[in-house]
């Protein structure tokens, strides 16, 4: 029943990261904010159950489509960044 959670299509946008907690994607969309490309998050949480991590909590990610390149390019930089954070850390 929720083995495979998928994005909805909407359109004229574009889903472009998935995650099982809310934060993650809020994290993302603030980023996207700072650079000024626009974002919205579809959250297909089970307020019934409160559950906040797994199938029945992901979260979505989406940007109107003329903004998908730039968007996936910043997210990508994101995370090369936290990387480097994150070994930065393991030297200390």
């Amino acid at each position: 029943m929720f083995s495979d959670p998928k994005p909805n299509d909407i359109e004229n946008w574009v889903c472009i990261l998935e995650r099982s907690t809310k934060l993650e994607v809020e994290l993302a969309k603030s980023y996207l904010s700072s650079l000024r490309i626009p974002s919205n998050i579809l959250s297909k949480q089970d307020s019934s159950y409160s559950l906040s991590v797994g199938d029945m909590s992901f979260a979505y990610l989406y940007v109107p489509n003329e903004f998908e390149k730039e968007a996936r390019k910043a997210l990508e930089e994101m995370e090369k960044a936290e990387g480097l954070t994150d070994e930065e850390e393991d030297d200390s």
